[in-house]
């Protein structure tokens, strides 16, 4: 089974998956199509996480993060949030995926080439494809700000114009780099002639980051951070990301009997809103680069911490919020085979359409993460060269007994552990199968897009009756729509433990699906 937010890319992995691929070929090749087919929210010059499981339950992350450039502007009030000094750091998908490639090679017996997992995205790069309504969304929400987006409506609109329903889209100068990456590896990317050309071309429009910067890329391969919970154990990537944030939140819901609590009730969403901001607390003073700061994963995450967190939440009353936002737009892959290989993945460009900025002639949209980056120079997650950022990328595994038995994870920034906290408790606390549980009412913390306000979002589909009992405990409220795009494009897979029988869904908040093989 394979889930993405884009069917055809979704397609493009089951297709390896008949063919006799495994899961990580499935989720290569996906990725890879969805660097097409979901241009606003994942590409090539990126950053991927991925956690990878083999049929015994042994499970190890790959952290795909571009460094910082080693000579970084001096900024004077802000990092630009598009353009191309917002383009500071180096891009890891592309390594993230060829290490992959080398684990299914080497450890699962992999057969595909690196050639044959990037022809599908080739194809339909060159060949085209509908656009999808995703897409047209965002490039209609980002109209006010075209001026600051030159380069994304130079080459995406259509006559001027937000393409059609229907409209097939053609990116050959993608084609042609994919091509390039297909036919000399992908360390093309990062050291041969097509480095060369991107680093000449991010330095003649006003990037940091030279061809040197590219060259020094490399994901790193770990184990993962976990946590019990509910008999089983959450795993999660290690610091820069927000994987511990995720694992805390979990960690403080476990303090609770969730049996005696209603899920949709006031006291679910409270207790939820309430568990989040505890964490996010921690996250937001704790989380950065470990190897420029200390990041005390094992106290955060230990017993007595999490026992003061869940002892700190009044159940009658909200916690007064007004914390950093991080904005940003994501991927989620994930993919089981019948061996019983499994990969939860999330790709990045950090906003919507990242930096804005398109390279050259390479059809690369360069992502912006590193405009997440402090300047002050006492943060934790304060700029310097060579430095990893923060990062709210967070896909995860639940594994009981040895086995894995879900894949999950969600784009959405800060909204990512709040929507893996809904996701999460009604799959394993409420027993819901993934399409049930995906489609169920959410919230949303904080800032979005569309409402710079502190207020807790809530979707129109919550009962009138939970909102009032909701607001009388001090929270403020903003009522969005149903089904928003805002709250994130979460996907699931379940596995029986016993049958190995495969329950999976996209959010139907997105263009997505999951495709599942007998």
């Amino acid at each position: 089974m394979v889930t993405s937010p884009h069917a055809l890319a979704s397609q493009v992995g089951a297709q390896i998956l008949e063919r006799g691929g495994n899961a990580v070929e499935a989720a290569i090749a996906t990725t890879a199509s969805l660097c097409v087919t979901y241009p606003h929210f994942c590409g090539l010059a990126g950053d991927a996480f991925m956690l990878i499981s083999d049929a015994q339950g042994r499970v190890q992350t790959l952290s795909g993060i571009g460094q910082s450039a080693a000579v970084v502007p001096a900024y004077e009030s802000s990092i630009p949030l598009r353009g191309p000094r917002s383009a500071l750091t180096s891009a890891a998908t592309v390594d993230t995926l060829a290490q992959a490639h080398a684990i299914s090679r080497d450890d699962l017996g992999g057969t595909r080439s690196w050639g044959d997992l990037l022809a599908p995205a080739i194809a339909l790069a060159r060949d085209g494809y509908e656009v999808s309504d995703s897409e047209r969304f965002w490039l209609n929400f980002r109209l006010p700000d075209a001026r600051a987006l030159p380069d994304i409506y130079r080459h995406f609109l259509h006559q001027g114009q937000i393409p059609p329903a229907g409209f097939v889209r053609r990116q050959p100068d993608l084609a042609r780099t994919l091509e390039t990456l297909a036919e000399r590896g992908p360390r093309e990317f990062y050291e041969g002639k097509l480095a060369e050309r991107m680093g000449s071309a991010l330095q003649a429009a006003g990037s940091p980051l030279t061809q040197h910067d590219l060259a020094l890329t490399r994901a790193r391969l770990e184990q993962p951070l976990s946590l019990p919970y509910r008999g089983g154990e959450l795993l999660a990537h290690q610091p820069p990301t927000q994987g511990m944030t995720t694992l805390e939140i979990m960690g403080i819901l476990e303090r609770f009997d969730l049996q005696g609590i209603a899920e949709g009730s006031a006291d679910y969403y409270h207790l939820l809103v309430e568990a989040v901001k505890q964490a996010f607390m921690d996250r937001n003073r704790w989380v950065a680069d470990p190897e420029f700061a200390m990041v005390p994963v094992g106290g955060l995450l230990s017993t007595a911490h999490l026992d003061a967190r869940a002892r700190a939440i009044r159940m009658g009353a909200a916690l007064p919020w007004p914390q950093t936002f991080q904005t940003g737009d994501t991927v989620y892959v994930g993919a089981t085979d019948m061996a019983g290989n499994s990969v939860s993945m999330l790709a990045t460009i950090y906003f919507d359409w990242g930096s804005g900025m398109v390279v050259g002639d390479t059809g690369l949209i360069w992502h912006n993460r590193g405009a997440s980056f402090s300047l002050d120079p006492t943060h934790p997650n304060a700029l310097a060269p060579a430095k990893r950022p923060f990062h709210t990328l967070n896909p995860g595994m639940y594994r009981k007994n040895g086995k894995v038995q879900l894949l999950y994870g969600t784009q959405g920034a800060d909204g990512q552990p709040q929507t893996l906290a809904a996701v999460l408790t009604r799959l394993i606390d409420y027993g819901m199968d993934p399409m049930t549980a995906l489609r169920q009412p959410r919230f949303l913390l904080g800032k979005t897009f569309s409402d710079s306000q502190d207020t807790l979002k809530l979707e129109s589909d919550i009962p009138a009756s939970v909102v009032a009992q909701l607001r009388t405990r001090g929270h403020a409220i903003s009522l969005i729509d149903a089904r928003n795009p805002l709250m994130g494009h979460p996907g699931a897979i379940a596995i029986d433990a016993v049958s190995g029988q495969m329950t999976g869904a996209h959010d139907p908040r997105s263009d997505g699906l999951a495709v599942g093989l007998p």
